[in-house]
């Protein structure tokens, strides 16, 4: 890490009264300079708390958005306006539609119970606010799974099909994939799953662990939910990335264990024992997230020399009423939580 960049950054952002936060998946220099690290939800809830009037979000838009709908008064900017592509898969008018294909299936509107991911923009979390439902993240889905349960009505879980599909699956209950099942099937499941997915978590497969489970007849399997559930089934624990980090640096640093998640995250989780590695990225390429490793340190220098030029750049801007709604999904998942 350049001393020079890393000095002028601090130095902006204490000038500035602004608080630098980063996702797990950014590069490590990123991840090294920040004042907080964290999960998506977990992240933008402290940056939300915070006293610092200015935020710097080191992520991609929609955890940008969530400090933004969850504390309004506060500015937000980010380096990079990185897109999540899970969170590119859907938005309001992909929802509209998806809402009406279902009608035309003859399953009627208030029979519908949405649930959106964590992984989408204000604007698809609005939507489902309207609708009566609510947001989860990968630590608190079941939960929020087995709360919509309860209301009797069929599930429409979105963007993310695995994670949809992995919850169905963990609770016992039928599901269906939107476009690519067939109508009688989408009336008879209790869970649809939008068609979405994450690029990162869909690279692991079954092959992948069964290489790993021949090569060390000990290691232990960790995934993240977003993993297709053939992998998942396979595993020896699945949970959000805060999750997994607590999981694998609760085990002994004798203790093999392999990794379905992002590159950056799964390459600092332990060290080395006696000089041996026995943490593994649970792939044979590399599985780093391409949108979470755009930003730079230059990015952060830079957005910090606008936003004190005042001639802000990247910074998130909601309409009101799409603020008013999403904060409602989410206050709706935070009381459940």
């Amino acid at each position: 890490m350049s001393a020079h960049i890393y000095n002028e950054i601090k130095d902006l952002l204490h000038k500035l009264d602004g608080l630098l936060v980063a996702h797990y998946y950014q590069k490590d220099e990123i991840v090294a300079l920040a004042d907080l690290c964290g999960d998506s939800l977990e992240l933008s809830r402290k940056a939300s708390m915070s006293e610092k009037p200015l935020i710097v979000f080191c992520g991609v838009a929609f955890m940008g958005q969530s400090v933004k709908v969850l504390a309004p008064q506060k500015r937000v900017i980010m380096p990079r306006l990185a897109c999540c592509s899970m969170a590119r898969m859907i938005d309001s008018d992909y929802y509209d539609e998806s809402i009406k294909t279902l009608e035309s299936y003859g399953i009627d509107k208030d029979s519908i119970f949405p649930i959106t991911y964590i992984n989408s923009n204000a604007d698809v979390k609005a939507k489902v606010a309207q609708m009566g439902g609510l947001v989860c993240t990968s630590a608190n889905a079941q939960k929020i799974f087995d709360f919509a349960l309860q209301k009797g009505k069929k599930i429409f879980f979105l963007p993310d099909r695995c994670l949809g599909e992995n919850l169905a699956r963990a609770s016992g209950k039928s599901s269906a994939l939107l476009g690519r099942d067939s109508q009688e099937q989408m009336r008879e499941a209790q869970v649809i799953c939008y068609d979405g997915f994450c690029s990162v978590h869909q690279l692991f497969t079954p092959d992948d662990v069964r290489f790993y489970r021949n090569k060390f007849a000990d290691i232990k399997i960790a995934l993240h939910p977003e993993c297709d559930p053939s992998v998942v089934e396979m595993a020896d624990f699945v949970g959000s990335t805060s999750q997994i980090i607590k999981y694998v640096q609760d085990l002994p640093l004798e203790q093999r264990v392999a990794v379905g998640t992002e590159f950056n995250l799964v390459n600092r989780l332990r060290p080395k024992y006696n000089g041996k590695q026995t943490t593994f990225v649970l792939s044979a390429s590399k599985p780093q997230c391409p949108t979470m490793n755009e930003t730079t340190l230059e990015d952060i220098r830079d957005v910090l020399l606008a936003y004190e030029d005042k001639k802000p750049i990247n910074e998130v801007f909601l309409d009101n009423e799409i603020q008013k709604w999403a904060k409602i999904a989410l206050d709706r998942m935070l009381e459940l939580s």
